[in-house]
């Protein structure tokens, strides 16, 4: 017997038996009306992509290079009519234009000889799905999101190469260590760790089906040690804003990112008396020549206006910004500028301005980053700049709080990572 036949069959005997109950004694039907309720309640219904899945089977396939919405169902047999209506009912949430291979889709067809499609639903990303019900004369289309969980992790580990190696080399997903660099981008470069540089972390990864991980989310709090100094970031939001803080609630968000571009290789350093490799002669290189590949994003340090634009002999195509009364930027030898961007325009920190190039003397493709403070040149990575806000005297107290939970939540998985490190995957204390 089938488990939904079973199903059924206890329903009937269960629902027989109260009704039986009720033409005895009348005055319990209330009472028990109240019963069949609660018990019809408690029936659990399985759904997939929204759909009661209890009476369908669900068969999975994948989309194959050259697809489209009209011959995949086509291939499912519906007529060739069938399939181009199908086509146009779903277009507005089924885009054929996006349609990926590679990409799975389902059918849930009925459990008899004749096996009528009843509904599909299809994969437009990891979570996105489109629904199509066949169900009524008019084919119905709706929009699924798979649920997305969200799990803390917490890891640590010890440099001996690049921060990228070493997560990767903890089976994390090494794109935790873009998202520290972005927590710490205006403590430490990046560029210049060193071996023996260690990390602690605490971060949050998104999961759909509990399993599968979608992405890395956020760090909740980390500490990472430099150069023999530790650097700490808490969590807290003030006036709406979130940021991190060190541990005497001074904000780590400063005016300037240290580098304009992300985990690449310094090339040449500020100097006075640099050989250059094409002119064949010592001369200053007032910059820091970062190697990267052409089209790398080149990202403004600080928010401020483009003053300068355009060819100037060896630096090549060139961008100057200005960012306040002292500081100005210069990005050269770039292969093209990004779209909007004039003399005029107003720029963000961390807003993408141009792409990294070969163009004017170069020997190769890389960006020469230079900064002025009050006209005169400086080395952008001895550069300082001011710290924002701190946490106001009147959320100190709540500040505290946090930073206490979120350094025993460090410790607590430091010390247990010690003792047990294969039960170190998910540490849920304090979201």
């Amino acid at each position: 017997m089938s488990i939904s036949v079973f199903k059924t069959c206890v329903l009937y005997i269960l629902l027989s038996s109260f009704v039986g109950l009720l033409s005895c004694n009348p005055q319990k039907k209330s009472q028990e009306e109240d019963l069949t309720t609660e018990f019809t309640d408690t029936i659990q219904y399985v759904y997939q992509y929204g759909v009661c899945v209890d009476t369908l089977d669900i068969s999975e396939y994948l989309i194959k290079n050259g697809d489209n919405p009209a011959s995949i169902f086509a291939s499912l047999g519906f007529s060739a009519a069938k399939a181009d209506s199908i086509s146009r009912s779903a277009a507005s949430v089924l885009d054929p234009t996006k349609i990926r291979a590679g990409r799975n889709y389902f059918t849930f067809t009925t459990q008899d000889s004749v096996a009528n499609i009843r509904y599909m639903a299809f994969a437009k990303s990891l979570t996105d799905y489109a629904v199509i019900d066949l169900t009524q004369d008019t084919v119905c289309v709706t929009e699924f999101c798979k649920p997305v969980t969200y799990k803390r992790e917490y890891i640590e580990g010890t440099l001996n190469s690049s921060l990228w190696n070493a997560i990767s080399s903890q089976g994390a997903d090494p794109q935790l260590s873009m998202k520290i660099a972005d927590v710490y981008a205006w403590q430490i470069d990046f560029f210049d760790v060193k071996e023996g540089d260690s990390f602690k972390v605490l971060y949050d990864v998104a999961y759909i089906d509990d399993t599968t991980a979608l992405n890395i989310d956020a760090v909740h709090a980390a500490v990472f040690t430099h150069q023999g100094k530790d650097f700490t970031a808490i969590p807290f939001v003030q006036d709406s804003v979130f940021e991190y803080f060190d541990p005497e609630g001074n904000s780590l968000r400063k005016a300037f990112l240290k580098a304009p571009l992300d985990f690449f290789r310094i090339t040449s350093r500020f100097t006075n008396a640099r050989f250059h490799p094409i002119l064949k002669r010592y001369r200053a290189h007032h910059g820091v020549d970062y190697a990267a590949p052409v089209g790398t994003p080149v990202k403004s340090i600080g928010a401020g206006t483009v003053i300068a634009k355009g060819y100037e002999g060896g630096g090549g195509n060139f961008l100057k910004v200005k960012h306040n009364s002292a500081y100005t930027t210069t990005y050269m030898h770039l292969s093209k500028f990004a779209k909007g961007i004039k003399i005029g325009s107003h720029v963000q920190q961390g807003e993408v301005i141009a792409y990294v190039g070969s163009t004017g003397l170069s020997t190769g493709p890389h960006l020469d980053f230079r900064v002025h403070k009050h006209g005169q040149p400086i080395n952008p990575l001895h550069m300082e700049a001011p710290p924002s806000l701190p946490v106001k005297p009147e959320l100190k107290d709540s500040f505290l709080i946090v930073k206490n939970t979120i350094l025993a939540a460090l410790d607590s998985c430091h010390n247990l990572s010690k003792i047990e490190p294969e039960t170190i995957n998910e540490y849920e204390t304090f979201r």
